[in-house]
């Protein structure tokens, strides 16, 4: 394994089911909800996290959103999952269904190839 490797990016893709609580507010106060009451915390608690929504519940009853998790190491991953723990987010504007965090290529990385993936041409 080369010495200059440097810790890989840590993914999760957070499966979540939406609450009556966060249905029953309107979008402009679901906008004000999560940047009042989500987003501080975050960015108070972590760095190196960036996030993507996907909305899935025209393709899934048990699963409504899909939150995907980009942190810049192991670290702010948990530090991220442990500011959501302590807001709204977790539990009362969503159930948090399920958690699958990896490693992109993790593989490759293991074994220095390069990564075989599908490439659009």
């Amino acid at each position: 394994m080369p010495a200059d490797r440097t810790e890989p990016q840590v993914t999760a893709f957070m499966l979540v089911k939406t609450m009556p609580e966060w249905l029953a507010m309107t979008v402009a106060e679901r906008i004000q909800a999560f940047t009042t009451n989500v987003l501080p915390v975050i960015e108070a608690r972590t760095h190196g996290v960036r996030s993507r929504f996907y909305d899935t519940e025209f393709y899934s009853a048990r699963v409504t959103d899909i939150w995907v998790w980009e942190a810049d190491d192991h670290d702010a991953y948990r530090l991220l999952i442990d500011a959501l723990r302590e807001t709204p987010f977790w539990d009362r504007y969503f159930e948090v269904v399920d958690l699958v965090v990896g490693i992109e290529n993790g593989y490759a990385r293991t074994y220095g190839l390069k990564p075989l993936a599908t490439v659009a041409t």
